[in-house]
């Protein structure tokens, strides 16, 4: 491994140069990349039949010319993807398994490296420094990747790191009051979730010692940078700063928000990153569609131009925060869950941030069915605390959405019992019976 590559005084000088200087630095690690993603027979195969001359590409734009590589491809024939010897993996994680079978990733000592060295650099941005302690309430087992990534990521920064892990919220409260930790780290729902408690059982949550928290495994921001009502509400309660984050196992590498709040950054030395369209052109900066990683640098599971489904935006415009890097957008929706419904296109995590905005509504997820017209048959189930009509829910999603979906009305306990029922690590969202 390169070290100097991950120093940190040169990541932020990188980070500060021009565009183009910055798309230099990257031609020769993604010459690098590819050269590894040939040594597994997948990509071996690919890049035989494109004709791929590694050493003769002059531009990080050429990466355009190379076919995708999709989920269903990993589905397929997962054992052509893994590179390298038995001996040289340090760690395995598993994929959450929310769109099909887990793929397992293995990580190479390097791998770890350099999977530590993203998560700092997101810290950094997101102005966490070594003198801060950070609250984790991340799992670190069951195969789980970004419990290992934020945690090591803190340590390399030189910061305290506090393996609180999820749940339990007079456990959690009894850390930050005893521990006072500046930053914490988890899932949106999970840490509002956190903070009504503190209030309910007299905590004053906005003075506590938080002032900064990190946000994984759903959006916090909408496409517009403000926040996601549940993202707001974490806001209010915390009285905080909201850093939101976004990443895959498949692709080791995670893009963080910094103060600016504008997007999550790409780090110029781990990642190439394209927006493509329905037809696989690869769109302005600027414009929604689906998220295309390159990760550079990987050794134990390269992948090249990955699909990964994810509807968002590319940004390039200089951020406040000094760094010229681009910066990934909030997920606006997954592919596979664009629905068409009555005329209007519309994503299940539309319906979210709607229902988000509904005192009383504690859960809900979107079953969607073929109509006998061949169109989309979109049910939503809503879990309440209280009692709520789905007139009134119906008529909120049709003020927003345009559009009037059924809706059946549950308890919360209901509608979490259903979305946690196949023991996932994440909750269930999209029910798809087409």
């Amino acid at each position: 491994m390169n070290k100097t590559l991950y120093d940190l005084d040169r990541a932020t000088a990188l980070r500060k140069s021009t565009a183009e200087e910055i798309e230099r630095a990257q031609l020769p690690l993604l010459k690098n990349h590819l050269r590894q993603a040939a040594t597994v027979p997948f990509y071996k195969k690919l890049f035989d039949g494109a004709g791929l001359d590694i050493d003769g590409l002059q531009s990080i734009k050429e990466l355009s010319n190379l076919p995708f590589t999709t989920r269903t491809d990993l589905d397929a024939s997962p054992e052509k993807f893994g590179s390298g010897k038995e001996s040289d993996f340090r760690d395995i994680a598993l994929t959450s398994g929310t769109t099909g079978e887990a793929v397992i990733v293995p990580y190479t000592a390097n791998d770890l490296e350099r999977l530590a060295f993203n998560e700092t650099m997101g810290y950094l941005g997101a102005g966490v420094t070594q003198e801060d302690r950070l609250m984790l309430t991340v799992t670190l087992d069951r195969c789980f990747i970004a419990g290992l990534a934020y945690y090591s990521g803190a340590t390399r920064l030189g910061a305290t790191a506090i393996r609180s892990g999820p749940g339990q919220p007079e456990r959690q409260w009894h850390v930050i009051r005893t521990l006072k930790p500046r930053v914490i780290v988890g899932v949106p729902a999970f840490l509002y979730g956190l903070g009504r408690w503190g209030l309910e059982n007299g905590i004053d949550v906005g003075r506590c010692s938080i002032d900064t928290i990190v946000t994984i495994g759903e959006p916090a921001r909408q496409a517009d940078h403000s926040p996601t009502p549940l993202g707001g509400r974490l806001i209010d309660i915390w009285q905080a700063r909201l850093a939101s984050s976004y990443g895959a196992t498949e692709l080791e590498t995670a893009f963080c928000e910094c103060g600016q709040g504008k997007g999550g950054h790409v780090h110029p030395e781990l990642m190439l990153v394209e927006i493509v369209g329905d037809d696989g052109t690869v769109l302005p900066n600027g414009t929604s569609g689906e998220v295309v990683v390159t990760p550079l640098g990987v050794e134990g599971f390269p992948l090249v131009r990955f699909k990964t489904g994810d509807i968002a935006r590319l940004h390039s415009d200089p951020c406040g925060c000094g760094w010229n890097s681009k910066r990934l957008g909030a997920v606006e929706g997954r592919l596979a869950q664009r629905l068409k419904y009555r005329g209007t296109t519309i994503y299940p995590e539309m319906i979210f941030n709607v229902l988000q905005e509904i005192e009383g509504v504690s859960a809900g997820y979107v079953e969607v069915r073929l109509a006998a017209d061949g169109s989309d048959d979109v049910t939503v189930v809503v879990g309440v605390e209280k009692e709520i009509g789905a007139g009134r829910l119906e008529e909120s999603l049709q003020a927003r959405l345009r559009v009037r979906p059924q809706v059946q009305v549950r308890t919360g306990e209901q509608v979490e019992r259903v979305m946690t029922a196949d023991g996932g690590r994440k909750p269930r969202k999209f029910f798809d019976y087409r």
